[in-house]
């Protein structure tokens, strides 16, 4: 099992068009065993990484919850990239039927899986991290493509989409908390201002 995760991930970093096209039949279950190596893979290097941080930026290593930062973060990585890869997959499989893919959820699942090759095997690297995450999008738009065989437009467009929509609203959200903070401040400054000549 290893040699193929090994080969699978060398073919979606070096070919990845040739390798989606040979990955069409790829049954479940060899799919999550891919996903599970990477993502362990992933929150293992992001608990190494944060126990360096913590060793040269001391805080309390023990954080709120007693549990120290690096397994918190192992565990919310895995936990966390789990799901939100799963719920993501979901997401785009909406567009890209929209935008008239037909082939089924499961190569939606694949094309967006075996795209995060570069993210989850290098993504948390720090500094250079987000290029990585790039390329995972890169790669995720070729899977579209090849997986559902919709045209490079499409493919394009299913993704353009599926990430701006989250991405507008998480910004639009935080723009209403923040002004709603400011405006909090402001009423809190007002009412204590007369308090002071009491």
């Amino acid at each position: 099992m290893f040699n193929t995760i090994a080969e699978k991930v060398r073919g979606f970093l070096l070919e990845p068009v040739e390798t989606f096209g040979k990955s069409r039949t790829d049954e479940p279950g060899a799919l999550l065993a891919y996903f599970v190596a990477l993502l362990l893979i992933n929150a293992v290097f992001s608990a190494i990484v944060t126990a360096a941080f913590v060793s040269l930026v001391p805080f309390p290593a023990g954080f709120a919850t007693g549990v120290p930062l690096p397994a918190l973060v192992f565990f919310a990585v895995l936990a966390g990239g789990f799901i939100l890869t799963l719920v993501f997959a979901a997401w785009v499989h909406l567009w890209v039927y929209i935008f008239g893919g037909r082939k089924g959820i499961m190569q939606t699942a694949a094309a967006i899986i075996y795209g995060q090759t570069p993210r989850l095997l290098l993504g948390w690297i720090p500094f250079i991290g987000f290029l990585f995450l790039l390329w995972s999008l890169v790669l995720n738009i070729l899977g579209i493509r090849e997986l559902q065989e919709l045209s490079t437009m499409k493919a394009i467009l299913v993704m353009a989409v599926a990430v701006l929509i989250p991405l507008i609203l998480i910004f639009l959200l935080a723009a209403y908390l923040l002004v709603g903070s400011a405006g909090v401040t402001s009423v809190r400054h007002v009412v204590a201002v007369p308090a002071l000549h009491l």
